[in-house]
């Protein structure tokens, strides 16, 4: 097994389409990587509620956004994070595009050693 992955997301990223959003996702050595680009108007629960059949989406996040403006709500508060920040939201939360620009942002996920 290599001690190095590197990757690219247009080359050697598994694609999805989903409503108003288009997903790559890559495999490390440990974890994944996907790139996210949400356009203006999309929404969680609108655009992917309706396919995944849950209230809130129920997926623990962790990312850069490189640009754009998203607004997340959960459990009473809103949240709103653009281009250069970093986040992190817990499970049950709905989300959507702020403003006219598409959002492009980046999450990883798995065991970090």
């Amino acid at each position: 097994m290599s001690n190095i992955s590197v990757k690219n997301f247009d080359q050697d990223g598994v694609m999805s389409e989903k409503p108003n959003a288009k997903l790559s996702v890559v495999e490390l050595l440990t974890g994944k990587a996907t790139r996210l680009t949400l356009e203006p108007g999309w929404r969680w629960s609108t655009d992917i509620a309706p396919l995944v059949g849950t209230a809130t989406c129920e997926v623990h996040h962790l990312g850069f956004i490189a640009s754009g403006t998203v607004t997340v709500a959960h459990s009473g508060q809103e949240v709103s994070y653009s281009a250069g920040e970093v986040y992190e939201i817990n499970a049950g939360h709905d989300a959507w595009v702020v403003g006219d620009t598409p959002v492009v942002a980046y999450e990883f996920s798995g065991s970090w050693a």
